[in-house]
């Protein structure tokens, strides 16, 4: 069964820019820059026939081509740090893609996302890692300017699910027009 999920890919240029502020934290499991995406949906482990079904009704999803903005860092888990990532102006082009493949993509039987959607891209995934460390990490290395790009389509990605992540292979490209 295929591991699959949504998203955006990020320019190798912010890429290179994120990858810098790699290191400082204790318990840091840090993201190849390769692999720095933006997800849209997570679909999870599926069979091939639910997977083929998924790949078809996203290519009929057509929407423009829209701006991206990186805007500063932070982490998700509250008290029990679990990641530190980019933060990702939550758009309304960008939302109304992920609702678009949200609608389709239960049209073939995945059950809804069961959280909200916050757009961002994981740099590091934290385990033991105290609040402190990364409050410490984002007063030091946090500062990362607002940063542009043109997401002109959106990606069907496959992971190996022993390991958590990447790498990430593109199985599919969506054009935005």
């Amino acid at each position: 069964m295929p591991r699959l999920f949504t998203g955006l890919e990020i320019p190798p240029d912010i890429a290179a820019d994120l990858a810098m502020l790699r290191g400082g934290v204790a318990g840091a499991r840090w993201i190849d820059s390769g692999d720095y995406h933006i997800t849209l949906r997570f679909l999870g482990d599926i069979d091939d026939r639910t997977a083929n079904e998924a790949a078809a009704i996203l290519d009929e999803i057509h929407r423009p081509s829209f701006t991206v903005t990186l805007d500063g860092l932070s982490w998700f888990g509250a008290d029990k740090p679990r990641a530190i990532v980019a933060k990702v102006k939550p758009t309304q082009p960008l939302v109304e893609l992920q609702a678009d493949q949200e609608r389709k993509l239960r049209r073939v039987g995945l059950e809804p996302e069961p959280r909200k959607y916050t757009p961002h891209v994981t740099l590091a995934r934290l385990r033991q890692t105290s609040i402190h460390a990364v409050a410490d990490y984002l007063s030091s290395r946090g500062y990362f300017p607002s940063r542009q790009f043109e997401a002109k389509r959106f990606v069907l990605f496959s992971s190996r699910a022993s390991t958590g992540g990447g790498p990430y292979l593109v199985e599919a490209a969506y054009g935005l027009l």
